[in-house]
């Protein structure tokens, strides 16, 4: 793990090379070939760790043969199984993008398959999509149906008997606002499209619900939010559910008994119809007074049957037991669970798998049959949830941010989403090549950036959400947290979701003339800059909650300038590092805050 900046150096010597090739290219076009040539036969390899899924958001099931299964993830594409999970086939590698929003199937020709791409949580790490896909041959090929701008699609919904005709449920921008969301229709299977509901700019819809009986009936869920670097908006006035019942020509907007009948801002809505009689409908409210809410009337007027809604802006599930309208499940960390309608919910029936669930789907035909998917990856249940099978053979963890080291071989570190941080090799002298024992496990909770000494190789330091930064010894095992903490009497410090460690480079940089710049030894310490200007609308936990969600991903921030072990003077150069001399004031603030911006 030694002279990282070298190896920048010759980053630098590259880029240097390739910006003088660019320039003669266009001084004689044609004359020079084109620079990324050399790169087109290299091919990636899975090197593991193999022991863990990621974020799944929507699973589309054939069912007339639930063999068929497609499954949406936040970021690895589309995934097709014919054989009810045992092989799987990446089957939307080739697109633009691979975060997915939701799939459906044409229910009167399963061969008809739509992806609306961008996944719809509210996370700072929430890839966004290029619009809607369609396919006719079950996934073996896609063609672009527009929708571009709408960044993050919630829901397709499909009519039963013409596939020609889709609803989208089209959220928009996360950090900003755009015209492109509400509700998109098409009638001639994504030739054109209509905007058959519009809220306004800030307001997006994030759940529809078509009516299988009378599919010109629908409930939308609109949803006004807006991300900040400092925070998250999360509801609104705008947001509420609206129906229709000549196909999207006229929305009215439901209100009667409902927690926003009489004001207040709500934010994100779930919402299912149960099937065997459409006259009941169940929504998830997230709002000062909301919770867990049926209607009997096709949503006309509606009953509060609990305060059940965990965390709604980042879950917002609900689905009814198709066969039974009493038992309902309601997504969240945990999984919650009702046999009374919402009135009183369980979390101990799905249990040893691993939390936070985004997807679900229960057979009609069997009520025993169920997937799950959440941020470990895809699970399967053949008794309503008591029991559960873990689908670990499909490579779709996440990793945030990876690093190496400079050894012979070397070896890479790095966070994944809601599965730690982890170290292991490049390659290994055992003919079954890399396993998930060469792993190593170094951190918990949302694995972010690692950082490696490039002096003393066996030294890592990793990092989970809110600011916990450890320090850890890959000999030994040893760890210790070196998590900076305001002294007593001093305003707490703030942290946001990842924290950015460069080592030593960050010591390098912050030894020269920041106020804290680190010593010697293995403390961490501080150098603090409030980048919210001491602005309440950017120092509360969320800027505009509907209700608090007080975690981790929607704590406003400062900005720390960090410093890894060691001091940078005049006996690093020798080591090949470089540090600045004397820095101008005006450089040591970029430098910070380019390090460290989030």
């Amino acid at each position: 793990m030694k002279h990282t900046w070298n190896a920048f150096r010759m980053i630098l010597v590259c880029w240097a090379s390739l910006g003088a090739l660019a320039m003669n290219a266009q001084a004689a076009p044609g004359d020079q070939p084109n620079p990324t040539d050399k790169f087109k036969n290299l091919e990636f390899r899975e090197i593991g760790p193999a022991t863990m899924g990621g974020r799944i958001d929507d699973f589309a099931v054939v069912e007339s043969n639930p063999n068929i299964v497609y499954v949406g993830t936040a970021s690895g594409g589309v995934w097709k199984t014919t054989n009810n999970g045992t092989t799987w086939e990446p089957i939307f590698d080739k697109e633009g993008v691979s975060t997915i929003g939701d799939i459906a199937i044409a229910p009167s020709d399963p061969s008809v398959v739509w992806v609306g791409t961008g996944e719809p949580n509210n996370r700072q790490s929430s890839s966004w999509g290029d619009g809607a896909y369609k396919s006719l041959d079950g996934g073996k090929t896609w063609k672009k149906m527009g929708l571009d701008a709408t960044r993050h699609i919630g829901r397709i919904v499909i009519h039963p008997k013409n596939p020609d005709v889709i609803y989208v449920a089209a959220l928009g921008h996360l950090w900003g606002p755009n015209p492109e969301r509400g509700v998109y229709k098409t009638a001639d299977g994504g030739k054109t499209w209509s905007q058959v509901l519009k809220i306004n700019d800030d307001t997006g819809v994030s759940d529809i619900a078509m009516d299988p009986e009378s599919p010109d009936t629908l409930y939308a869920a609109a949803y006004e939010r807006r991300r900040t670097p400092f925070g998250f908006n999360g509801g609104g006035p705008d947001s509420a559910i609206y129906k229709t019942t000549d196909g999207g020509a006229n929305w009215k907007k439901l209100t009667k008994g409902l927690p926003y009948e009489n004001g207040g801002d709500t934010g994100r809505i779930g919402l299912d119809i149960y099937r065997k009689d459409t006259n009941i409908v169940y929504a998830i409210v997230q709002h000062e007074k909301g919770g867990t809410y049926r209607s009997e009337d096709k949503g006309e007027t509606w009953k509060k049957m609990g305060d059940t809604n965990p965390r709604p802006s980042y879950y917002s599930q609900i689905r009814i037991d198709p066969n039974n309208d009493l038992r309902i499940w309601e997504l969240g960390a945990p999984m919650f669970y009702s046999e009374d309608g919402g009135k009183t919910f369980s979390t101990q029936r799905v249990r040893g798998i691993h939390g936070d669930y985004h997807a679900m789907w229960i057979d009609p035909a069997d009520s025993n049959r169920m997937l799950a998917g959440s941020d470990g990856g895809i699970h399967w249940s053949y008794d309503a949830g008591k029991t559960w099978d873990f689908l670990n053979i499909i490579a779709i963890g996440q990793f945030y941010e990876v690093a190496l080291d400079n050894e012979k071989p070397y070896h890479i570190c790095g966070g994944l989403q809601d599965n730690g941080s982890w170290c292991g090799p490049v390659q290994t002298l055992t003919r079954d090549g890399i396993v998930n024992d060469d792993w190593q496990v170094i951190h918990g909770g949302d694995g972010f950036y690692a950082a490696i000494d490039n002096v003393e190789s066996w030294i890592v330091y990793t990092e989970s959400q809110d600011g916990y930064i450890d320090r850890r010894d890959m000999r030994t095992g040893q760890q210790r947290s070196i998590r900076p903490e305001a002294k007593a009497g001093e305003p707490h410090y703030r942290f946001q979701w990842p924290v950015v460690l460069l080592s030593p480079v960050a010591a390098c940089l912050s030894a020269h003339g920041l106020p804290g710049a680190p010593t010697t030894g293995p403390e961490l310490k501080a150098w603090l800059a409030d980048q919210t200007n001491a602005n309440p609308e950017r120092t509360a936990t969320n800027a505009r909650p509907a209700t608090m969600d007080d975690t981790g991903p929607t704590h406003s921030l400062n900005i720390y300038a960090l410093g890894a072990p060691g001091s940078c003077d005049n006996s690093d150069r020798g080591r090949g590092n470089r540090c600045p001399t004397n820095p101008s004031a005006a450089a040591q603030k970029s430098i910070a805050l380019a390090t460290l911006k989030p």
